[in-house]
């Protein structure tokens, strides 16, 4: 009898470099994005998941549809300026509004810790009811399940979410294009330091609160303007230099910003380099960056400052040509580096 030949199953990830998940692979950096790359793209592969979008577009009965999955793990679970609940729904919607979608309905599921208080589980669900009505949305479907004390850290949350698009717009990365104007709708930062000021028991002279809010009403009244737009991103893990880069990537594009443009605070300024981050690569939960046509960026900027959350909103840089992908800041004194994104975890367990 033959041997038969050894067979070992090859994972596309070398085990010798990865032999297990690091909290760096969630956390919007490099280590993330090859995670994704080179395992579940490997392994999922369809045209609909390589656009690499915040949400899929699918035709169905004639329409246009957005779907959008995200898990919610952040720590502490109430923090000033939001909680779980809030954030997941904020965080489903706007992932909806990067294809342009306006959000219908969302799915909800909760995997909970033994022990965890009725009280507080109370208290998140009341939340996300809000934060849903405030967002014109509906939950109409999920899910429960608990896991032992000390396996689940009180509370995670998985959400999915539908939205419809009502417009001929085709908004993905791969639509960018040399000469277009690149914008973000506010201020960047805030919800990562809040989260590490609590966290770490920091005190400033005045409270720093996260920015999670919806960002639907204003992409769709970009939309309703006729304002061209090719990409928009929400900045979470990773910030702005993570969604920047990806949209580089995705499009084959150098992206170049100028650093006096970001509108950053002057209290987040300081949060940061007391911690030695870079507000660049913190996230937020209420804020996009949005790639136009260059005619159209100064309407777009005067759309996103009419909205509550936008008085901050700029102009940060625009798309120079098509190249290797690469994203280039322009410092206060004009020196020029590459903002690339992170390679690890700055902020664990803030989303």
């Amino acid at each position: 009898m033959s041997k038969q030949p050894d067979f070992t199953p090859a994972c596309p990830i070398p085990i010798s470099q990865y032999p297990q998940v690091l909290m760096a692979h969630g956390g919007g950096g490099t280590l993330m994005h090859q995670l994704i790359g080179k395992m579940f793209l490997t392994a999922f592969n369809n045209p609909l998941l390589a656009t690499q979008h915040d949400s899929a577009v699918a035709e169905w009965a004639g329409k246009k549809l957005a779907f959008t999955t995200d898990s919610y793990v952040v720590r502490p679970i109430f923090f000033p300026g939001g909680d779980i609940g809030s954030m997941a729904v904020h965080g489903t919607v706007n992932d909806l509004a990067m294809s342009g979608a306006r959000p219908l309905y969302l799915s909800s599921a909760f995997i909970l810790e033994e022990g965890l208080p009725m009280e507080m589980l109370w208290r998140v669900v009341c939340s996300m009811r809000d934060a849903a009505q405030r967002c014109g949305v509906q939950i109409i479907t999920g899910d429960t399940k608990v896991v032992d004390k000390g396996k689940g850290d009180g509370l995670f949350i998985n959400t999915a979410g539908i939205g419809v698009i009502e417009h001929e717009q085709k908004i993905a990365p791969q639509n960018v294009r040399p000469g277009d104007g690149v914008l973000v709708s506010g201020d960047l930062g805030r919800h990562g330091m809040a989260i590490m000021a609590v966290r770490e028991g920091l005190e400033f002279e005045s409270q720093i609160e996260s920015d999670s809010a919806p960002v639907h009403e204003v992409v769709l009244e970009l939309i309703k303007t006729g304002v061209e737009i090719h990409c928009l991103r929400d900045l979470t893990r990773g910030g702005l230099a993570s969604a920047l880069n990806e949209i580089a990537v995705a499009a084959g594009v150098k992206i170049a910003i100028e650093e006096k443009a970001v509108p950053v605070r002057e209290d987040i300024h300081a949060a940061c380099e007391m911690l030695g981050l870079d507000p660049l690569l913190v996230a937020c939960e209420g804020r996009l960056a949005a790639v136009v046509a260059v005619k159209d960026a100064e309407r777009a900027l005067q759309i996103m400052r009419g909205h509550s959350s936008g008085a901050a909103a700029a102009i940060i840089g625009q798309v120079t040509e098509s190249s290797t992908p690469l994203v280039t800041l322009k410092s206060a004194i004009g020196a020029n580096r590459i903002l690339d994104m992170p390679s690890g975890e700055q902020l664990p367990r803030i989303c």
